[in-house]
């Protein structure tokens, strides 16, 4: 037998839908600057720390929330066209 390099493979866990859905509408109804701690609270559910860590990330990046210094802040908001869409749209 040959004696290769061993490789370690990382596995990482990743969050549910439904726990993004949590975070993003405990962030939404928050309205206002909050901590992760505060955010932590408010939550219906615990969610451990690294996948409330990876959520944010995730929520940074695609545009829906600020991280700063202060806190977290919800910032995204529909185009008015969809909101448009969906008043006059046929339900089928």
């Amino acid at each position: 037998m040959t004696k290769g390099v061993q490789l370690t493979k990382q596995v990482t866990h990743s969050p549910t839908l439904k726990t993004v859905v949590m975070i993003e509408q405990a962030l939404q109804k928050a309205g206002e600057m909050i901590s992760v701690a505060e955010l932590k609270r408010t939550l219906p559910r615990q969610v451990m720390h690294n996948t409330l860590l990876e959520i944010l990330d995730y929520l940074q990046w695609s545009g829906k929330i600020l991280i700063s210094a202060k806190g977290i802040i919800w910032i995204y908001s529909p185009p008015a066209q969809l909101a448009k869409m969906k008043q006059g749209g046929l339900e089928i």
